[in-house]
């Protein structure tokens, strides 16, 4: 029995109501380990979902494999500075070819039977294939055995990736956020953006979080402000639910802005802005979740990326890189500024940690069947619920379930 079939399809077009009349999505899709991968194949695999950061290959030749959700991949920085993303696997035997990141000096080979590949993917030697000595056969044609690249895309310093390579191009994709944001950031401040460099061999302006939790909890905690007396005392006392607002757009985006971030400050200094950020609009902030997997935050003084890791149905890693507004506000006299910034988003992701794990432990209840919503403060939450439900519906259909 496919693992879908134990999924009522009532119970997903229930979320697709109105706010007013929907449940939220089911139980099974958040405890259910057999529908783990059946999420990676039906939502992250036909979209844009992220997994990592370019910042995180920091040379010409380096190599950085990842699993995502199951799956063996390698990220590359090639020696034309270009990223690309392989399945991590030999064509030969399909052994793992990488296993450590750090640089490569010359090619990719495989440990099992030597065969290798240059930074492009391109299988390029194979040893005795033909019986000792002999290297090429006319069966084996290198140009059609490479390693099996997949679609992939770098912006704002996120590494997506498109399994099934029939998602829209990334530009098209992506187009709605740049658009929304052209006012905040022009259109050259996403090129401004810099990440603090590592010193001593400690990473800066970066953490990890570890949480016992399905990857969509921690979606649509991030969605909403309705939390904040509770959860976040100290962000509520100058940030409060009346001072946010609702985002949703396109279809693939959602998520809250607010209109009294406070800018980072030590000593007196504040780090600097972007130069497009209007003067009244400076207390502006806006947090927004690219489905199914990528949070942003965006405020005038610096940016963050969290890239969601769902690692089991009940198990994420939030890999989280900040970002601040061109050369001069990574220099030391700003590293105040930096550390405060890094410290109070450490108090308020650590702060959801409790929240959404207890929410993964709730979800084994079968006193619980998906949850009603706020139709005034769980907008958002309820918009990534529909996402959701309309691709799995869509899915289910095309599968003949």
């Amino acid at each position: 029995m496919n693992a879908f079939d134990r999924i009522p399809l009532t119970s997903l077009e229930n979320a697709m109501l109105s706010i007013e009349e929907a449940s939220g999505l089911p139980n099974l899709l958040y405890n259910d380990p057999a529908l783990f991968t059946q999420e990676r194949d039906r939502l992250f695999a036909k979209t844009w979902s992220g997994i990592g950061f370019a910042g995180d290959l920091p040379e010409l030749g380096y190599v950085k494999p990842i699993y995502f959700m199951g799956l063996p991949l390698v990220i590359i920085r090639d020696r034309d500075d270009v990223i690309r993303v392989f399945h991590n696997v030999c064509s030969h035997r399909g052994m793992m070819l990488i296993n450590e990141a750090g640089p490569i000096q010359g090619s990719i080979r495989c440990p099992y039977h030597s065969w290798t590949y240059d930074l492009t993917g391109k299988l390029k030697g194979t040893p005795h294939i033909g019986g000792v000595g002999v290297h090429k056969v006319d069966s084996v044609v290198c140009e059609k055995h490479g390693m099996k690249e997949v679609f992939s895309a770098v912006w704002f310093d996120i590494i997506f990736i498109n399994l099934d390579g029939k998602a829209n191009a990334f530009e098209q994709f992506i187009a709605p956020v740049v658009e929304r944001w052209q006012p905040f950031l022009g259109d050259t401040g996403y090129h401004r953006m810099r990440r603090e460099d590592s010193c001593e061999g400690k990473e800066q302006g970066m953490f990890t979080l570890k949480v016992a939790c399905n990857w969509k909890l921690a979606v649509e905690n991030y969605c909403e402000s309705y939390h904040l007396p509770w959860i976040h005392p100290n962000l509520n006392v100058y940030s409060r639910i009346q001072d946010h607002y609702h985002i949703m757009f396109a279809n693939e985006f959602a998520g809250q802005g607010t209109m009294v971030y406070d800018l980072a400050d030590s000593a007196g200094a504040r780090l600097p802005v972007f130069p497009e950020w209007q003067a009244e609009q400076m207390k502006e902030a806006e947090y927004i979740t690219i489905f199914p997997n990528v949070l942003l935050g965006i405020q005038a003084d610096h940016t963050f990326a969290i890239v969601l890791e769902p690692v089991a149905h009940d198990q994420t890693i939030e890999h989280l890189r900040l970002m601040y507004v061109g050369d001069e506000a990574i220099k030391p006299k700003y590293k105040g500024c930096r550390d405060a910034t890094l410290a109070a988003w450490k108090e308020v992701f650590g702060e959801d940690v409790g929240v959404v794990e207890g929410m993964q432990r709730g979800r084994a209840s079968p006193g619980f069947s998906g949850g009603k919503f706020s139709p005034v403060l769980d907008n958002p939450t309820h918009y990534f619920h529909q996402w959701a439900a309309k691709r799995l519906i869509k899915s289910t259909q095309k599968m003949g379930v």
